[in-house]
């Protein structure tokens, strides 16, 4: 990994570590992930970083849903049915509870979110099949 190129994809927002390599939730992911947890008090709330290229699985949080801070880099977030969004430093994701979704970072970019699991009693993730290669690769 050649730090020089994540710090300067990242930019000003990058402000937490990278943390460790994603091993735990690899199987979800199209490529390179790094989890660093910021909380697991009341609140669970992570900095996740995309390499170039990686996606997570299509995937629902099921009664809490999901608060996405985008702090660098470039990616994508899309809801099932609906066209790509194209995420920079500063967007913020409201993702409601039940929606089919997936997030990640840009080709030709590292891509950074803190990640907030909204609680709520019963609160679980479901993650589905991969995003198809043919739409991702469409996406600038």
């Amino acid at each position: 990994m050649d730090m020089e190129q994540v710090k300067k994809d990242l930019g000003e927002g990058a402000v937490f570590d990278i943390g460790e390599e994603n091993t735990a939730f690899a199987q979800y992911f199209t490529g390179e992930c790094y989890l660093k947890m910021l909380t697991l008090e009341r609140v669970i709330t992570a900095n996740v970083t995309f390499a170039p290229k990686t996606i997570n699985n299509w995937h629902v949080h099921h009664r809490g849903g999901q608060i996405l801070l985008v702090t660098g880099g470039r990616g994508w977030y899309q809801e099932w049915g609906k066209p790509a969004q194209e995420l920079h430093a500063g967007d913020v994701v409201n993702i409601s509870p039940e929606v089919r979704h997936w997030h990640g970072a840009a080709k030709d970019s590292w891509f950074q979110h803190i990640a907030i699991e909204v609680p709520a009693e019963g609160a679980s993730n479901e993650w589905l099949e991969p995003v198809n290669d043919e739409e991702y690769n469409v996406l600038r």
